[in-house]
């Protein structure tokens, strides 16, 4: 075993335990359809730390049902479809949850109501109930707010990082703004306000740009200079406010603000995303302007951006840091990596690839309390769950040396290369009869000549990592292994392999009849991308 032993010194020199991810390499997306029936569905999410439930907004039936994925039933948490109005952009329009809901219950609805006003109200969960709202516990928090017309009306809520409710409201609606009222800082049209609903009536947050104490518009005002502020989220992991604005006629804009970033105008109606409109209210790519993250164009049948979220799941390990979007008319969706100044880099369109069927109005994307992102189709009633698709992807690479039966080892791979499915078998044949050998593995390609034949897995700055113990091949020189994930290799701590690692797979063996120099061999090489 002396070969063996030059083998293992080598790993365990490379080798460095613990945690750690192979680099990321791409991986297609698919769509899952989770659930459907539900009537023109609006937005979905979860509880913080509620794993079993999804609950989804229905904007013209004014409802919020709860999906549980463990047995597959749907049943309403509240209905408040009598106080509110629907029709155009109007309805019941989100829904965020208390970052504390848990203990305190507490729950927070946007919607227009019957005489077309907006309104931001607080619930309660029922106190005997985990899957029902208190229909009777609504506290205003703020509203009701006229408005003008029945589109762009906004109405997403979410909690940020920060613990404070933001709320964004259109411009009011029509075409072009025509009172200016996103420019205009005592109208709250066109902007996105914030609210401490910790901090007791009248909920104004302190630490607000324009606060200034008087009570009014400016107590509560985060931003300005918005046309429609559909769709908007929090990166779960910077605290970083991603905003998809809906366009005219010409541009789709996303917009990008830093954590605690604050008082930013982001220019319409003078500016549609980075193009000029030649309306007044705002001076065209004036330096107090906060400029678009990203645009793209009304071809292809685009026409209204919904917004997304950084992804930070683990269903698509590959997806993680990059923003997805989409459009409600297209039914297109995107995804863009943000660099360091917030601007969207290498945006992908994934549309195809996820095969969503029909002709889906994509009204939200949605997170659920780990991360994972959701569609939401309005038109087809249908929530759907991306994640990454996971062929067997095994590239086979490195030429096989002879070994003393006249013929050389070739390994293979059977099963998918799913942590999760976890049935993945390495396979070798042609190596010598009733030998020992092994399976090692590491994160880069090389040539090197080792024994009678090539090395040609490196540590790639990893480590080597084998899959022990050594077993025999059978008579006929073949070995089959099964890589258990849930195992940690030889001479390392857990996490090995992990969704979005790709490794580089070969056999070494003994061959102690060979007369070519050293008593030990190795196979080709094979490598294997793994998905969840």
């Amino acid at each position: 075993m002396k070969a063996l032993k030059h083998l293992t010194a080598a790993a365990s020199i490379l080798c460095i335990s613990g945690l750690f991810s192979a680099e990321a390499s791409a991986q297609d997306l698919e769509a899952n359809l989770v659930t459907s029936g539900y009537s023109a569905p609006l937005y979905l999410c979860s509880p913080p730390g509620d794993n079993s439930r999804l609950f989804i907004v229905e904007q013209s039936t004014a409802r919020i049902k709860i999906y549980k994925p463990a047995s597959n039933t749907i049943s309403t948490f509240l209905d408040i479809g009598p106080i509110v109005g629907s029709g155009s952009e109007r309805g019941l329009l989100g829904l965020a949850f208390h970052p504390n809901y848990a203990s305190n219950r507490k729950f927070y609805v946007s919607y227009t109501n019957n005489s077309g006003s907006s309104m931001l109200v607080q619930y309660l969960r029922s106190a005997s109930s985990q899957d029902s709202a208190d229909s009777s516990s609504a506290t205003t928090i703020y509203g009701p707010v006229s408005q003008p017309f029945s589109n762009h009306n906004g109405g997403c809520i979410q909690f940020g990082a920060d613990g404070k409710l933001y709320y964004g409201l259109g411009d009011g609606g029509s075409a072009n703004d025509p009172g200016n009222r996103a420019q205009n800082m005592s109208n709250p049209m066109g902007k996105m306000l914030r609210f401490d609903v910790d901090g007791g009536a009248p909920y104004s947050a302190s630490d607000n740009p324009f606060y200034n104490g008087s009570g009014g518009l400016s107590d509560y005002m985060w931003s300005l200079g918005w046309r429609n502020p559909w769709r908007f989220s929090f990166d779960r992991q910077t605290g970083d406010m991603w905003v998809g604005d809906v366009g005219q006629n010409s541009r789709e804009e996303i917009s990008y603000e830093a954590a605690g970033d604050a008082g930013n105008n982001y220019g319409w109606r003078c500016m549609e995303a980075f193009r000029c409109t030649g309306l007044s209210g705002c001076t065209c790519n004036s330096t107090v302007l906060t400029p678009a993250s990203h645009e793209y164009t009304h071809s292809g049948g685009n026409c209204s951006i919904t917004g997304g979220y950084v992804y930070r799941g683990s269903l698509m390990p590959n997806m993680v840091g990059r923003y997805f979007f989409g459009d409600y008319c297209s039914g297109r969706i995107w995804s863009g990596q943000p660099n360091s100044a917030g601007v969207l880099t290498n945006v992908v369109e994934h549309t195809s690839d996820l095969g969503i069927p029909g002709s889906e109005l994509i009204t939200s994307f949605g997170e659920d309390a780990n991360g994972e992102l959701y569609v939401v189709d309005s038109s087809g009633g249908q929530i759907w769950r991306l994640e990454e698709d996971c062929p067997a992807t095994t590239t086979t690479y490195c030429t096989a040396s002879t070994n003393s039966t006249g013929g050389a080892a070739f390994i293979n791979a059977s099963g998918t290369p799913s942590v999760s499915q976890n049935d993945l078998t390495l396979e070798v044949a042609g190596a010598v009869g009733s030998q020992f050998g092994l399976f090692y593995y590491g994160a880069s390609q090389i040539s090197l000549p080792f024994g009678n034949g090539v090395r040609c897995v490196g540590a790639g700055g990893i480590g080597i990592f084998r899959l022990g113990p050594a077993a025999q091949t059978d008579a006929f020189g073949d070995l089959t292994r099964h890589w258990d994930v849930t195992q940690s290799p030889s001479s390392t701590g857990p996490g090995a392999v992990s969704a979005g690692d790709t490794w580089n797979v070969q056999f070494w063996y003994r061959d102690p009849s060979s007369t070519q120099g050293s008593n030990f061999n190795l196979s080709n090489a094979i490598e294997i991308s793994w998905c969840q």
